[in-house]
């Protein structure tokens, strides 16, 4: 019961974190999606847009919290630690 609460809730981050990596890539960026995409790519920019793509994990997190379910807010923290891990793999390749 509790890895399966803690596997919702990382799936959600995760499923958070791309859809914060979409909405910067579709309308923060004054570029089009694939030019953004591959402006990131030859810039090495991954660490930094996954850093802000991660952002709405913080809501999620909360969101878990104030609903009492804590082993879901457990796996939106093992999430954005994942999502952590690979901006720092992003950082150094």
């Amino acid at each position: 019961m509790i890895q399966k609460e803690m596997l919702i809730g990382f799936t959600v981050a995760i499923i958070a974190t791309f859809f914060g990596l979409f909405l910067y890539i579709e309308f923060i960026s004054s570029y089009s999606f694939d030019e953004t995409v591959s402006m990131i790519t030859e810039g090495s920019l991954w660490g930094k847009v996954l850093g802000l793509a991660a952002i709405p994990n913080l809501f999620v997190f909360f969101i878990y919290l104030k609903k009492k379910q804590d082993y879901r807010a457990r796996g939106v923290m093992l999430a954005t630690f994942f999502v952590a891990f690979l901006i720092l793999i992003a950082q150094f390749f």
